[in-house]
């Protein structure tokens, strides 16, 4: 099989002494792929291993692709990526892609952790209570998004204000504010999200602007969109090249 030396190398850090099934039934496909993932695509050195892998996990739970993400945690751990941050990305991903689809992650991810003496449960990360969630919550939106906020609420439908509420309380107090994942790596693990999802792409401009205000720049951006690619196919990995154009005005050229 004619998987070049730097692509056999990039996949040893993830996965040591690994030998994948499919390398036997569908050797073609394997070296196509593992050249161009794990050679071309990591050429792009913007992220480092450990930020890489939690935006690629982001994404394999917006697809959903338990089977993928399972090998990824693996991999994950491998590069140095804690148990708590991986945790971190499960719960980030709860607002914005659903328990439903989170819930199957959850038990692959405590299954992986479990086979590797990992204790369970994981310290808590929670910094809010219940009476300060909201407050807390809304000064996160405003340290993303600045004073576009209050002009959110105060369009808002009445009858859609709740949103707005659950939107401070429960996604920017209960998530937002945890520990274990700096600001600027949830926003970036929401754009990974965003992107996977499809179809969210006024959202996805939305926090195109938070990355930019919390320091993650186009050039982040765009490696970001890179690294997701070989997970989530080319078409929703250029729709987020078309809003990251848009939104630091510059062309792809």
């Amino acid at each position: 099989m004619a998987i070049r030396e730097d692509a056999q190398w990039n996949h040893e850090q993830l996965f040591p002494n690994h030998e994948s099934t499919l390398r036997r039934t569908d050797p073609e496909l394997v070296e196509l792929f593992d050249n161009w993932a794990f050679g071309d695509v990591l050429k792009d050195q913007t992220l480092d291993a450990r930020t890489r892998l939690m935006v690629q996990l982001a994404a394999l739970i917006a697809c959903p692709a338990v089977g993928e993400f399972r090998v990824m945690v693996v991999g994950a751990l491998n590069v140095g990526v804690s148990p708590v941050e991986i945790k971190e990305v499960l719960y980030q991903a709860v607002p914005y892609v659903g328990m439903g689809k989170v819930f199957d992650f959850l038990h692959v991810t405590n299954e992986v952790f479990t086979g590797r003496g990992i204790p369970l449960p994981l310290p808590g990360q929670s910094s809010t209570t219940q009476e300060s969630r909201f407050e807390q919550g809304v000064a996160t939106q405003k340290q993303i998004f600045g004073d576009a906020i209050d002009q959110m609420r105060a369009d808002a439908p009445r009858d859609q204000m709740h949103i707005q509420d659950f939107l401070a309380a429960n996604c920017f107090g209960d998530f937002y504010t945890r520990t274990g994942l700096d600001l600027k790596t949830r926003e970036l693990l929401t754009f990974a999200m965003l992107t996977t999802l499809g179809g969210c792409e006024q959202q996805l401009a939305g926090h195109v602007a938070g990355n930019l205000s919390v320091g993650n720049d186009r050039r982040v951006l765009v490696s970001t969109a890179t690294h997701l690619l070989p997970f989530i196919g080319y078409p929703r990995t250029l729709n987020a090249l078309r809003v990251i154009n848009q939104g630091t005005k510059e062309s792809a050229s």
